[in-house]
């Protein structure tokens, strides 16, 4: 099983057939040829592509396949060009900061400055997103004052899966119907009483919605960690998030299942009244 496809002796003897009838494709073309073969795409129609690297790389590792050599030599990510924000104080009540603007930057001008804002000021810095993701810049008056980061959520949680109901299959299917916030960026010159917890209701009223124009697909249910040693979650509880418990302290690729991180506490926020009916169908 790979990122919900399961593979037997004939995925991977068709996979071998196609490598040899294209001797001189790059693994890019393979990648897209194979997705274009399985009917392999996500909800808005682009190919899987990235994910199908990901499995034709692992594959090859595990002595299945022999791809051809990478053209390319993967490079580790760049971090973002610093950019020089507007920091002048933004202080006072949330009603006299005037109109506070959100809008989703992924793909716009606005990205760069997205990035670099993340990768200067959050203590986690900013890390490049693959698949689904979107990112939104708060401003007031035209001055930046928050990002939120959004992506795919995390394949197994102990406390959520037991909080929704769904069985692994369920959550096979349905897990692009969840929304994790990665990132949750209050920029250090603004001191505005509530503002955090106004910025994540109007994300809940507005996520199902964004997340079905970009990727034709709605969200359900919303997701976050906390790690409490730094934060106790004050805002998710006030713009009314549940706790579920926490994490085990493993991360998502743990192979020694021994705890190597902070456990941070699980929150969620429901989308839809009947989000359990959702996501269990």
């Amino acid at each position: 099983m790979y990122r919900g496809r399961t593979l037997g002796s004939n995925e991977i003897h068709f996979i071998r057939e196609l490598i040899a009838a294209h001797p001189q494709a790059s693994r890019y073309a393979l990648s897209r040829q194979l997705c274009s073969a399985w009917d392999w795409k996500q909800a808005n129609g682009e190919l899987c592509d990235m994910v199908c690297r990901g499995l034709l790389l692992m594959l090859a590792r595990a002595g299945e396949i022999e791809l051809p050599e990478a053209r390319r030599a993967v490079l580790p990510p760049k971090p973002p060009e610093p950019v020089v924000p507007d920091n002048r104080p933004v202080c006072g009540p949330l009603s006299g900061i005037g109109e506070i603007d959100i809008e989703p930057v992924r793909r716009t001008p606005q990205e760069a400055l997205f990035n670099s804002l993340l990768q200067q000021y959050h203590y986690l810095g900013y890390q490049q997103p693959v698949g689904e993701h979107l990112k939104y810049l708060v401003t007031a008056r035209g001055q930046a004052i928050a990002c939120l980061a959004w992506s795919s959520a995390a394949r197994h949680l102990g406390c959520r899966d037991r909080f929704i109901g769904w069985d692994a299959e369920q959550r096979r299917r349905n897990l692009p119907l969840l929304a994790y916030n990665t990132r949750f960026l209050i920029l250090p010159w603004v001191r505005v009483e509530h503002l955090a917890s106004h910025l994540l209701g109007r994300m809940a009223a507005r996520m199902a919605r964004d997340w079905e124009r970009f990727y034709a697909h709605p969200v359900h249910l919303l997701e976050t960690f906390v790690d409490p040693q730094r934060f106790r979650g004050t805002c998710y509880r006030a713009a009314n998030w549940q706790l579920l418990g926490h994490t085990t302290g493993r991360g998502k690729n743990d192979l020694t299942h021994r705890a190597n991180r902070p456990c941070k506490q699980v929150l969620v926020y429901p989308l839809h009244r009947r989000f359990r009916e959702l996501l269990t169908q």
